[in-house]
């Protein structure tokens, strides 16, 4: 397809947004792997009102067919004033990137984005990034062959090769692990709980309902923002940011494996793992209707596969073998109704998380990728 039979235009009106929801749709409609995401929470993050508009800036492009007006490709660029701030560089992003097989379309896509950016003093671009690390990122670019977990990103084997030949070079990998649940953990990981216990650590499930969980999540919080906050790329939230983040996952929390630890009673580590909800997402199209939801309930309950979010003690508690023991509870929760499970995302060069994954059995299975490029 060539310039004369596409064009791309700045989403501006409802009938815009409507055609960049519908992006995917086009780009995924033969792929059996991919699950599609709810509307309405795209709809979220990119609403005027989003707290992101509070310290950043962003412009969505659609690429259109001129004689038929469908969608073909799809793409945001933003600036982040927190991650300039944290980076003390020009960075922008991109990000909610989609497009049919066609180079044309996806380098028109991405012309347009970096002059919008351009404009704005950017002089290097990061991504895909949807406006911050704490949204979507990452592009897949090895294991294509399974659906993707809950919250994680799938893309078309010739994105990567699209990007690259657009120019953009490696910045960073992550990787995704597989694990069967059913295999017993190395004897080390019953020792560290033992060790914990014996220090005074002592552990609980997350609780879910009421004040408790909204004081849980408040922890939860403070101790997120301080075991992450080297992370590259990244840029803390909010207290009221994670804590909308968090009501939106509390009814989906798995007690089993999802723990805490505490020191005294201050919360000092903790488990995060989520069921694996893209398997009754994907029956519901897109959409949490009246129908939707009753898909949603009925699937729910055929998850056997979980998500293993995070897993973070206090540098202080290392001694204390705090991270060993909370994979040791996670897992052994686990095998009450999960087969396996995955944990993601993991930097390439997080060589300590990395350590521990692999010495509980973790095998890397997908590899994601975060790109870069001058302009």
């Amino acid at each position: 397809m060539n310039n004369r039979q596409f064009k791309i235009k700045p989403v501006s009106t409802e009938a815009d947004i409507k055609t960049f929801l519908d992006v995917p749709n086009k780009v995924y409609q033969n792929d059996p792997n991919w699950v599609k995401p709810l509307r309405s929470s795209i709809s979220k993050q990119l609403a005027p009102n989003n707290s992101f508009i509070e310290y950043g800036k962003f412009q969505q492009f659609i690429a259109i067919s001129n004689n038929s007006g469908e969608p073909l490709g799809r793409i945001v660029a933003a600036i982040n004033y927190r991650l300039i701030e944290k980076e003390n560089q020009q960075i922008g992003l991109f990000g909610y990137f989609e497009c049919i097989p066609d180079f044309a379309i996806t380098e028109s896509l991405l012309n347009s984005a970096f002059e919008w950016l351009k404009a704005e003093g950017i002089n290097k671009v990061r991504g895909p990034i949807d406006l911050s690390t704490h949204n979507n990122c990452l592009l897949l670019v090895d294991g294509f062959n399974t659906p993707p977990m809950m919250m994680m990103p799938y893309h078309p084997a010739y994105y990567h090769q699209f990007l690259e030949k657009y120019g953009f070079v490696k910045a960073k990998d992550a990787y995704a692990y597989d694990f069967d649940v059913c295999k017993p953990l190395d004897d080390k990981f019953a020792r560290a709980y033992k060790i914990a216990l014996q220090s005074g650590i002592t552990f609980r499930p997350l609780h879910t309902k009421g004040e408790e969980f909204l004081e849980d999540a408040r922890k939860l919080y403070h101790l997120f923002t301080t075991a992450f906050a080297n992370n590259w790329s990244s840029t803390s939230r909010t207290e009221a940011e994670f804590l909308e983040e968090a009501k939106d996952l509390q009814q989906l929390a798995d007690p089993d494996i999802f723990h805490i630890a505490e020191d005294k009673g201050e919360m000092i580590g903790f488990f995060m793992g989520l069921p694996n909800y893209n398997i009754a997402l994907k029956q519901v199209n897109g959409q949490l209707n009246w129908l939707g939801i009753l898909k949603f309930l009925w699937y729910r309950r055929k998850i056997n596969q979980a998500r293993i979010i995070a897993i973070a003690s206090l540098p202080e508690y290392r001694r204390q073998m705090v991270s060993l023991a909370l994979v040791y509870l996670g897992m052994q929760g686990g095998t009450r109704r999960y087969k396996t499970a995955e944990l993601s995302w993991v930097w390439e060069d997080n060589h300590p998380s990395r350590k521990i994954i692999e010495a509980a059995g973790g095998k890397i299975y997908k590899t994601y990728r975060i790109y870069e490029k001058e302009i």
